[in-house]
């Protein structure tokens, strides 16, 4: 699934939130490979999305929303949306527009009413499902006004308006709270062990070899010069024996694997390199932006701002910004590419500016010499 637009109000601290992924017109000798649905050249859509910011401004909340919304969407279950409603006496509502399977573009409008009871109810969820198919000279734009012209064919309740929908795929991966992993599978084992093997070597020196547990089920064992560390499903990693960095190594290796294998189509990486040093993580995310396939999509949420060096289009980076004090909307985002326009403009220089306005707050850490 490729994620076009998505609209929150009322769902964690998001008020009026809006955040677009498609992109005017296409870049001349961009890094970033068909960015654009395969097929459809003039359906632009942002492949690549670093979202970047201070700390509680939103990007992982952001994150577990869109998943919330694709489990919602799956599963049908509404306990899966509501539980991420702020003010639950107020309407909540969001909006997605993304690309499913066949080359067709949805738009699913969900509100939910203001809760009464104990507990939420299958009446209590509203939702709308449009869709109409992507032509060949299509833009996202001229899709949506088609959409918008659509007459929806409601269904009775919001379960069977959600059959409506297919193509959804995706991975997320968030900072782990508790060192736990379950075992990755897939159907080139071999070549993830050896993915798991580069990126763990590249993350501690000592790593020797990472190979499979032929005798135990769903296990393998990485080797260092010291000592060997073994993994199972299940089973919590040796704190003591493995760096945050290279526990964090686990995650990023499976991330990276199934872009390589193509098991999904939307990944959000979640800022899984804070204990990794930061030219690697440049690395591992040039690697990502190298094997992501047609048709799919990432976002990588990160502080790191070496990251602006690289050679990436500018409506890649989008900043997320926090104002307490603005009760319409206390979270907003502004994409690099809406206040530079010349190719010549300098991303990082402007960052080191606050041109985007998302410098963390460090008056309040010098205000404590003043105690």
């Amino acid at each position: 699934m490729i994620v076009m637009d998505v609209r929150l109000d009322n769902f964690f601290a998001f008020r009026n939130f809006h955040i677009n992924m498609s992109y005017p017109k296409r870049i001349a000798d961009s890094c970033i490979e068909n960015e654009f649905l395969t097929g459809y050249p003039n359906f632009r859509y942002k492949k690549v999305m670093i979202l970047m910011g201070a700390n509680a401004t939103g990007k992982t909340s952001f994150g577990k929303m869109l998943m919330k919304i694709f489990n919602f969407m799956d599963k049908k279950e509404h306990e899966r949306l509501t539980s991420g409603i702020c003010d639950k006496t107020k309407e909540a509502f969001f909006s997605i527009d993304f690309v499913g399977e066949e080359d067709t573009l949805y738009r699913v409008e969900t509100t939910v009413r203001p809760l009464q009871g104990e507990k939420y109810s299958v009446s209590d969820i509203d939702v709308q499902v449009r869709s109409v198919n992507i032509l060949k000279r299509d833009s996202y734009e001229t899709c949506i006004s088609r959409l918008a012209q659509r007459e929806p064919e409601k269904k009775g309740s919001y379960i069977e308006e959600l059959e409506k929908v297919d193509g959804l795929s995706w991975l997320f991966k968030y900072p782990n709270d508790e060192l736990q992993y379950g075992f990755y599978t897939s159907e080139n084992e071999q070549r993830y062990l050896k993915i798991l093997e580069c990126v763990l070597r590249a993350l501690d020196p000592s790593v020797l070899r990472v190979s499979k547990i032929e005798s135990v089920k769903e296990a393998y064992v990485i080797e260092t010069k010291s000592d060997s560390v073994i993994i199972q499903s299940g089973k919590k990693v040796d704190t003591d024996l493995l760096s945050s960095g290279t526990k964090a190594g686990i995650d990023v290796a499976e991330m990276v694997a199934s872009i390589v294998e193509e098991e999904y189509r939307f990944y959000y990486c979640d800022e899984k390199f804070s204990y990794i040093h930061s030219e690697i993580e440049k690395a591992f995310l040039a690697v990502m932006i190298e094997a992501l396939g047609e048709n799919n999509q990432l976002f990588f949420t990160t502080h790191n701002t070496d990251i602006l060096d690289m050679p990436l289009p500018k409506h890649s980076f989008v900043f997320l910004r926090k104002d307490v004090n603005n009760e319409e909307m206390p979270i907003a985002c502004v994409s690099a590419s809406s206040l530079l326009k010349r190719s010549t403009d300098s991303l990082k220089r402007a960052v080191e500016n606050d041109l985007f306005s998302v410098a963390p707050a460090t008056d309040r850490i010098y205000e404590i010499l003043e105690l």
